[in-house]
């Protein structure tokens, strides 16, 4: 584990990352004394996994009475640069 303060680690930020990606080491910054941030290596397995939120009903698309949305547009609902 490598403690370094924040002057030293933007100086040394290259070197700090170097010895997290090939030693595996953890780099602890620190900021008046004290620990703020840790640097370590990536591990996915780790990470936490993102999930979709739960669907709502209040999301749920309402169509107008006699609306269908298969049926065809006619010539005046297209705009007029694609007819």
């Amino acid at each position: 584990m490598i403690t370094a303060n924040m002057h030293e680690a933007k100086s040394r930020l290259s070197a700090l990352v170097k010895a997290v990606e090939e030693d595996g080491e953890t780099v602890i910054l620190c900021r008046n004394g004290k620990e703020v941030a840790t640097i370590q290596p990536w591990s996915p397995a780790t990470q936490k996994v993102k999930r979709l939120p739960k669907p709502t009903l209040t999301l749920k698309v309402k169509f107008a009475p006699g609306y269908d949305p298969t049926e065809a547009a006619s010539e005046e609902e297209w705009p007029s640069e694609y007819r």
